[in-house]
């Protein structure tokens, strides 16, 4: 078990690392926030193994829905953003406030 909270908070710290260094590129900050779920993800398999009940992998497949959803949105935001503006960069988007 200690293996898998290990990888958890490991990818956990590379997303968190990747939003606080890059905070320029919006793609960038999408993949560090699925990276995070991804953490996450892994940390509930862990845990409900560990424990026995199936709740944290049947949680896991929620997340990982919102997840795709998610996905999917930001991503379809983002190419209407290029589209408009061509750039996908944070400061510029920080413009559209209204």
């Amino acid at each position: 078990m200690a293996h898998y909270l290990t990888v958890g908070a490991l990818l956990f710290s590379i997303a968190v690392a990747g939003i606080i260094i890059n905070r320029k590129n919006v793609i960038v900050l999408l993949m560090a926030i699925e990276l995070m779920l991804l953490a996450v993800n892994v940390n509930f398999v862990a845990f409900s193994r560990f424990l026995g009940d199936v709740n944290g992998q049947i949680f896991v497949f929620f997340i990982l829905t919102v997840a795709a959803a998610e996905a999917a949105i930001g991503l379809a935001i983002l190419v209407t953003l290029f589209r408009n503006r061509r750039t996908i960069n944070v400061a510029e988007i920080d413009t559209l406030k209204g």
